[in-house]
């Protein structure tokens, strides 16, 4: 069986009806905020809808795994959500900067490679997730010198809302709920207030807006294999591990204004899937594919619940249900968004539903092995530099 099949709707599409759905993104606390109501679907196949105050639409998206976590591979992975987010907004500033600047860039394409660790024993509780720097290459080939699109990328990520996490450290807040009752974090932050409703009556009143949605995401082919490769079937259910994750994401622009990104999952060897994505009207674009932000928040609630899915396996714990609401704050762009300034974000604020024939101590485990083991929220609690890059295609041409 394969719930994301079985239940007869596209994989991806804007929601009808926001009315009937009643979900929204929660008062910004900075320019804008995104707020991602997700579920379980099976072990690894997971459905969520997002909101965006910015776009004031709700998109349905789902996610799966490859044969590394014995997925069936219906749907991209969490990790390719963050990438495909991460490097279209930094394209928005790009762009927009270029624009500023007036500095010609032709077709310009961004290559962003994301990398993560995971080392330790999820049995002795030491397995923890980790994230690397950040690579962008940007290919530009326009007629600039180096040293004017090297400022102006440099400039662009750090305007980028994404680079408000990862500049600094931001340790996530929780709340947690075991079978409808809320209970007391451990060793995770507390977010400090009530829990979120369970979102679990949302997802059936989530209907596709007219239109054609096939399109918006779709799986194109296989990685090409490298050496990095060391995944195997149900080699990331392994109790002990030490590995480097690799995802990349090439963003290119479409006439028609709507970014194209390529993602590639290198390690764990996995499919490649081609993202559309759009900005809504109130950064210059119509809302025909979900936002950078949306796709980026996403992609942090599915790599959150994929760990907590993984510990109860690889701890032989029973774990019915898990659903989360995730709610971020951004800043504008500071391009995009014509403030001038950088980037900014607040922590991940997650409310846990579990529902489980286990103790209030495995919730809590499971709890906090989730967020160790989680590869964006150690991206998030880590101060990384993005390492640049320029390809200037015409000097090189010449």
């Amino acid at each position: 069986m394969s719930p994301l099949i079985d239940c007869g709707k596209p994989l991806f599409f804007k929601v009808a009806d926001l009315g009937r759905l009643d979900l929204a993104a929660p008062s910004a606390r900075k320019e804008q905020a995104v707020r991602v109501a997700a579920r379980s679907l099976s072990l690894m196949q997971k459905e969520a809808l997002v909101a965006s105050s910015r776009t004031g639409t709700v998109w349905r998206l789902a996610s799966d795994e490859g044969a590394y976590l014995m997925g069936d591979d219906e749907a991209p992975c969490p990790l390719a959500f963050f990438t495909t987010g991460m490097v279209a907004s930094t394209m928005n500033e790009v762009l927009a900067l270029a624009k500023q600047r007036k500095v010609a860039l032709g077709e310009l394409r961004l290559i962003q490679n994301n990398f993560y660790t995971m080392e330790g024993s999820a049995l002795q509780g030491t397995m923890t997730g980790g994230a690397l720097p950040v690579e962008l290459t940007a290919e530009v080939p326009g007629g600039a010198d180096r040293d004017t699109l090297r400022s102006l990328i440099q400039d662009a990520v750090a305007a980028s809302p994404v680079s408000g996490l990862l500049r600094g450290v931001h340790e996530s807040l929780f709340t947690l709920t075991l079978n409808g009752a809320e209970i007391d974090t451990q060793k995770v932050r507390a977010i400090g207030r009530p829990a979120e409703p369970d979102p679990a009556q949302l997802f059936e009143r989530a209907d596709p807006a007219a239109g054609d949605w096939n399109g918006l995401v779709a799986r194109a082919a296989t990685t090409p294999q490298t050496g990095e490769a060391t995944s195997s079937g149900g080699s990331s259910y392994q109790e002990h591990q030490g590995r480097r994750l690799h995802v990349r994401g090439i963003c290119s622009l479409r006439p028609d204004g709507i970014k194209v990104i390529e993602q590639h999952l290198y390690n764990p060897l996995g499919s490649i899937f081609r993202f559309l994505c759009e900005e809504g009207p109130a950064d210059g674009g119509q809302g025909r594919a979900p936002d950078a932000l949306s796709y980026l928040a996403t992609g942090i609630a599915f790599c959150f619940m994929t760990q907590l899915g993984r510990y109860a396996k690889i701890t032989r714990r029973q774990l019915d249900d898990y659903r989360v609401v995730q709610d971020m704050h951004f800043s504008l762009g500071g391009a995009s968004g014509g403030t001038g300034r950088e980037g900014a974000a607040d922590a991940v604020e997650t409310h846990v539903h579990l529902r489980t024939p286990e103790d209030a101590a495995f919730a809590r485990k499971v709890l906090d092995m989730g967020e160790q083991t989680c590869f964006l929220h150690a991206l998030c609690r880590t101060d990384l530099e993005t390492r640049i890059r320029i390809r200037n295609l015409t000097s090189e041409a010449a």
